[in-house]
């Protein structure tokens, strides 16, 4: 059986992080970023959670299920995302998390790779296709994985892997303003992106009037909020076009607002690291 593209590209996407901890001592991994303060400990939990419940969908609606309700009991109760991921993950931290990071997120591209990509799994939301929730996984693991970047102060190698985003982007611009209860636009602005190699990917009726124009890695930046469209040199012409960035949101869950300008930035290597609160 033919190997699931979006699987390799989600191996990919993890090792690639992974590359940038592996040697790190484990001080560093207590350091915050500029993604609600988490720590590197933090980002990889959060990542390393999810890929276990990507693993446990394919076990059946009813044990993601309880999985997700354990999660929303624990918030109801007052407790934050982090604090249950620190709870989960049982003190693993630094290197021991890594290692068991990578051998999880290293199964679940296994896994994925074999299953028939239009196969329905469930997810916290509605259910999804195998490739969507592989995607998904990707999307997750280069946005969280870009506030770690940013804290080394160092550029990731994009490859058009991340064309796997970019799709993400495109298809969420009616769930963008549906999420937040606005009305979507009639008409979809004509998205036209230059890829890490160069290839000009292009969506929906070719206009100049309603139109976005830049880099994909810009592109999936914003619409993954890693950055506000005013930190980068995405083109955006149009009230639609203009809006869509303004709050563009390609994951799941309630309306999340974009950074501010100026917030989330590559850091130089020797720059003051914040304290932790």
């Amino acid at each position: 059986m033919a190997t699931l593209p979006q699987a390799a590209d989600f191996l990919e996407e993890c090792d690639t992080l992974r590359a940038v901890l592996e040697d790190l001592p484990d001080a560093d991994w207590e350091r915050p970023t500029q993604f609600k303060r988490w720590t590197f400990n933090d980002v990889i939990g959060h990542l390393h959670m999810f890929d276990h419940a990507a693993r446990l969908t394919l076990e059946g609606p009813g044990v993601l299920k309880a999985f997700f309700a354990e999660i929303e009991s624990g918030r109801a109760a007052g407790a934050s995302l982090v604090s249950h991921t620190r709870r989960w993950l049982d003190g693993a931290h630094g290197a021991s998390l890594l290692m068991r990071w990578q051998r999880l997120y290293r199964e679940v591209a296994r896994v994925y790779a074999d299953l028939d990509p239009s196969r329905r799994v469930a997810w916290g939301g509605p259910d999804m296709s195998v490739r969507s929730c592989i995607s998904a996984r990707q999307m997750e693991t280069w946005a969280h994985g870009q506030a770690i970047f940013d804290a080394l102060g160092v550029s990731r190698p994009e490859t058009d892997r991340i064309k796997n985003i970019a799709v993400m982007g495109v298809n969420t611009f009616g769930w963008t303003f549906a999420n937040r209860k606005l009305d979507v636009p009639a008409g979809k602005p004509y998205v036209r992106l230059a890829s890490p190699t160069g290839d000009i990917w292009e969506w929906n009726t070719p206009s100049t009037v309603e139109c976005i124009e830049g880099s994909a890695v810009d592109f999936c930046a914003v619409v993954t909020q890693t950055r506000n469209i005013a930190d980068t040199p995405l083109r955006a012409r149009g009230q639609s076009a203009r809006q869509w960035m303004a709050i563009a949101q390609c994951f799941a869950g309630p309306p999340e607002d974009p950074p501010a300008p100026g917030t989330r930035y590559r850091q130089c290597k020797n720059e003051p690291q914040p304290a932790l609160e």
